[in-house]
């Protein structure tokens, strides 16, 4: 339970059980489904890539079956989409710490031990390529809508991904939007302590009251990412939040529900056949670029207004005006691929925030001496950083540890892909050049040859003892919720500042939960 001076809040355990069926796919990272037919259950060791016998083929990784459609039939069958980082973790305990697999169109070999990893991420080259979301490029491309850089490859993506990198990512750009985060999350933990005054019983110790975070922390995740993107309040946390808001946020799940089987089909033949599969993942989608056209045009007419009147887009001197104003302001972008990379940042900046926040709070209150040792480190790094919000952040390492534990346990994009540039050898097996490798998050967030005591929620295991934990070698490879190198999540800083602010303050406030 969570106390703001006296007061507590329960955090419905239902509510996170019900979103983990939901965290198999995200815009950080996509997911590939297990295959059904006869399995070869080779096993290779965890302790390296040789196992000490000699080089073998590719065709003698172990499969979970020939036929990508059968596998593909049985999988809709048996309704396992909403399930698959369970029935991964399933194929490594059978098959082993590698393993091929073919559905649908797709064929990936899977992996999961930090070794194994790096090896993956040290042939990746200059121009990562991960797995094209199929679907959603094909949205682009029948709406004739640019793509973002998480749909592009090559140089065209690193041209445009090193000019997003100096306003998302690099330590000044953080400087400038952190404030804007701390603000909201501010705002959303005097509203919660507010609603726990008003609503909650009065306990001995204060009040108390039981809710589902889930809708309050979706509205937290679209007010937080709106401010940054854009400079601007959109007002999710008054009495009557705007139904086009909500109505964002359903489109945005529904597009990440659809997303999952859409990958092992052809989706050109689907638009075609109009099949409502795809006319549903569309249609979301279309209600997602409605909602950020809509945004951005008032910020342009904004930014202009500004421009005319001699203030340049960056506003008075010191202002912040957003993502969107600082990219304009450069104009080294075009306002096509501004609008394609402020829409792909905005679709994806609330579940991945607001899902992990909810199993974050529910740990928590599972945990209540992880809670204690939260709330007093936060506490005095709040007090020596007399209220300033960065240097209370640098000062409770515990908050980064939080997150990235969360997101161990429960990650919400649960592959990371690569085709690497070169041939590669992973448990002794050769794997050629140009092969989907995808890193399988779930089960090596679990394995127990990577993690000392993988069931325990732990967020001091992410510091001293973080590089000496388990037998999977691999050194920092263990914690790839967001990414790895030029390929990472583009919207990793705005995640991981605004998860961390929101924990702070619910620490710092003195709720319980």
């Amino acid at each position: 339970m969570w106390s703001v001076s006296g007061m507590s809040l329960s955090v419905r355990q239902a509510a996170c059980v019900r979103i983990q069926r939901g965290m198999c796919v995200c815009p950080a990272g996509t997911v590939a489904g297990l295959g059904v037919e006869g399995v070869t259950p080779a096993r290779g060791g965890p302790a390296g890539r040789g196992g000490g016998r000699g080089l073998r083929r590719f065709e003698e990784i172990p499969h979970t079956g020939s036929s990508g459609w059968l596998n593909l039939v049985k999988f809709w069958r048996e309704d396992r989409f909403k399930l698959l980082h369970k029935h991964m973790e399933r194929t490594f305990n059978t098959l082993g710490p590698i393993y091929r697999e073919r559905l649908g169109t797709q064929s990936t070999v899977n992996i999961l031990l930090p070794s194994d990893i790096s090896e993956l991420f040290r042939s990746e080259g200059l121009h990562p390529r991960r797995m094209t979301l199929q679907p959603w490029a094909t949205h682009r491309e029948t709406r004739q809508h640019s793509k973002g850089v998480f749909l592009k490859n090559g140089a065209e993506w690193r041209a445009d991904r090193l000019l997003l990198n100096r306003e998302a990512m690099m330590a000044p750009a953080v400087r400038r939007f952190l404030p804007l985060l701390d603000e909201v999350a501010r705002d959303f933990c005097r509203q919660l302590a507010t609603r726990v005054e008003k609503e909650g019983g009065k306990e001995e110790r204060g009040y108390s009251l039981t809710i589902d975070p889930s809708p309050d922390l979706f509205r937290f995740a679209l007010e937080a990412s709106c401010h940054v993107l854009y400079g601007e309040r959109i007002g999710l946390f008054s009495t009557s939040p705007s139904q086009e808001s909500q109505k964002f946020i359903f489109a945005v799940e529904r597009m990440l529900a659809t997303t999952p089987p859409l990958l092992y089909l052809p989706p050109r033949l689907l638009w075609r056949l109009g099949a409502p599969l795809w006319t549903q993942h569309a249609t979301a989608w279309d209600i997602i670029f409605s909602h950020a056209e809509k945004r951005i045009q008032r910020g342009v007419q904004r930014l202009r207004s500004t421009q005319a009147a001699g203030g340049g887009s960056g506003g008075a001197e010191g202002e912040f005006t957003g993502i969107l104003g600082q990219l304009m302001d450069k104009g080294q972008l075009s306002l096509e691929l501004i609008r394609a990379n402020i829409t792909e940042l905005m679709a994806g900046g609330v579940d991945t925030t607001a899902v992990p926040l909810q199993f974050a709070l529910y740990e928590l209150g599972r945990n209540p001496a992880v809670q204690e040792q939260v709330r007093g480190q936060v506490k005095a790094a709040w007090a020596r950083g007399g209220g300033d919000a960065h240097k209370a952040l640098q000062g409770a390492p515990l908050l980064k540890g939080l997150v990235k534990e969360t997101l161990r346990l429960y990650p919400v994009g649960i592959t990371v892909q690569r085709y690497p540039v070169r041939d590669i050898i992973i448990q002794n097996y050769h794997i050629p050049a140009g092969t989907c490798v995808q890193a399988c998050l779930y089960p090596l967030g679990r394995s127990r040859d990577v993690f000392q005591d993988p069931e325990r929620f732990d967020p001091g295991r992410w510091g001293t003892q973080e590089s000496g934990e388990g037998a999977g070698g691999g050194g920092g490879f263990r914690s790839l919720a967001f990414g790895f190198g030029a390929r990472q999540c583009v919207g990793r800083r705005i995640a991981e500042n605004e998860m961390q602010l929101l924990l702070m303050h619910v620490s710092e406030g003195g709720m319980e939960v």
